[in-house]
């Protein structure tokens, strides 16, 4: 989102596996102890919970979120089917995919939530190139949330319309120098230990 909307920024690594997070000193920034935290020092504004790191980054640069009542709504609402649904899913599905021994009633449940939620994408995906209109915070939400299930082990065979789309945005310019940067700090980190 900040390589869209051209604002300057600086990357800070939490080892999320060695309970970084957790610590006072990022606990002061979010209490809640979760990614992504913003601290926007022009204005002395920390922003928590990915969903309001979006909406406030676009509103700041006045990119990817339209004015428009209509078009900002459905925009709000594909975020938001992100941040309650897709991500949560994912999230857990994530979990217990590597979890041993496997709990397979768990596994199960949260493998076929995402196949479900997937099939909501690649339907509303046969309306437009976009998930709501034209590229938005919505996507940005969605691209990682789609990213990892094909690291994982669910192929988009049955979902070409968001197969399509999934490549769509990793075309972008602002998006490869994101994944850049990330990857570039992980290898970096990696070489670290």
């Amino acid at each position: 989102m900040l390589e869209e909307c051209g604002l300057p920024y600086r990357l800070h690594r939490r080892e999320l596996s060695a309970g970084d997070q957790h610590q006072p000193e990022f606990r002061r920034i979010n209490p809640n102890g979760k990614i992504p935290v913003t601290v926007d020092t022009d204005v002395g504004l920390t922003i928590a919970e990915s969903g309001a790191v979006l909406i406030y980054l676009a509103e700041k640069s006045g990119k990817l979120l339209p004015n428009e009542q209509g078009q900002r709504t459905e925009v709000l609402q594909w975020l938001f089917f992100q941040v309650g649904n897709l991500g949560t899913m994912a999230g857990q599905y994530n979990h217990f995919r590597r979890y041993r021994p496997r709990d397979d009633y768990a596994f199960g449940r949260y493998r076929d939530e995402v196949l479900r939620l997937l099939g909501v994408m690649d339907e509303r995906l046969g309306e437009g190139d976009y998930i709501a209109g034209d590229h938005s915070i919505a996507d940005i939400a969605l691209l990682p949330w789609i990213r990892a299930p094909q690291k994982w082990d669910i192929p988009f065979t049955d979902f070409s319309r968001l197969d399509a789309w999934y490549r769509r945005p990793l075309r972008r310019p602002a998006v490869i120098r994101g994944f850049d940067v990330l990857e570039t700090r992980e290898l970096a980190a990696e070489n670290q230990r």
